[in-house]
């Protein structure tokens, strides 16, 4: 059985020639990809309907790509998320790992890289669900890896997808030094620049879900990589 069986990819593109050619060459490919022409076609779409992977355009009518990718994240953490944007500013790709897009391709870009990606991601994603389940004990934090939460007392934080791989290879190495190129290839694919922003954003954000036992500590090692400390347990 192949990777592609059964996969459904929801593609939202308002270029109506170039939607009609990704759907085209993912349906080739062996996906099953419907094609929506704005954003809110698209929410309308995935309220009613489970997808495996979202693919959007990020400069789209009715509602742009980053307002349909938080409202999608609101409702489902896990599904991952490509943007397509003909912008390469920095600011715009940054804002679009913040709100949990798994990557981005810039326009214009060759059909096979953007299966590459999906493939990629949806790898990772099947990774992650075969492994059994690791809950580590990080202070007075309980980290399922497996349920993508992590618990404190009565709180609970349900976790992105890319949240809980960059914790879960934090805790494989806790109090030793994870190095940065080992971490983006390992979760991002790619050590490029873009991607090496979004895992500071990403470590800005475990900083903050883990802020209420303050002896953990995610610390910075120049020209290195992170370094998550746990104090040993007595």
């Amino acid at each position: 059985m192949n990777m592609e069986d059964n996969i459904k990819i929801m593609l939202c593109e308002d270029d109506e020639n170039l939607g009609m050619l990704l759907r085209e060459y993912l349906q080739a490919k062996g996906f099953s990809a419907e094609l929506f022409p704005d954003g809110e076609a698209g929410y309308r779409a995935f309220t009613k309907q489970k997808y495996d992977i979202c693919i959007l355009d990020v400069m789209m009518p009715k509602k742009d790509g980053f307002t349909l990718a938080h409202e999608i994240r609101q409702s489902n953490a896990d599904v991952p998320i490509i943007f397509l944007t003909a912008k390469q500013l920095k600011e715009d790709i940054l804002e679009g790992f913040k709100i949990g897009a798994d990557d981005y391709i810039t326009k214009p870009f060759s059909m096979e890289e953007l299966v590459f990606r999906v493939e990629a991601i949806l790898r990772r994603v099947r990774g992650k669900k075969n492994k059994e389940s690791s809950i580590y004990k990080v202070g007075n934090f309980t980290f399922d890896t497996q349920k993508q939460l992590l618990s404190i007392g009565e709180k609970q934080t349900k976790l992105t997808t890319k949240e809980n791989e960059l914790l879960a290879l934090l805790c494989s190495h806790a109090n030793e030094i994870l190095q940065r190129d080992f971490a983006l290839k390992t979760i991002w694919i790619d050590d490029n620049y873009f991607n090496a922003r979004s895992m500071d954003v990403y470590i800005t954000k475990l900083r903050k879900h883990l802020k209420d036992d303050p002896q953990i500590e995610i610390i910075n090692i120049h020209g290195k990589g992170y370094k998550l400390i746990i104090p040993d347990e007595e």
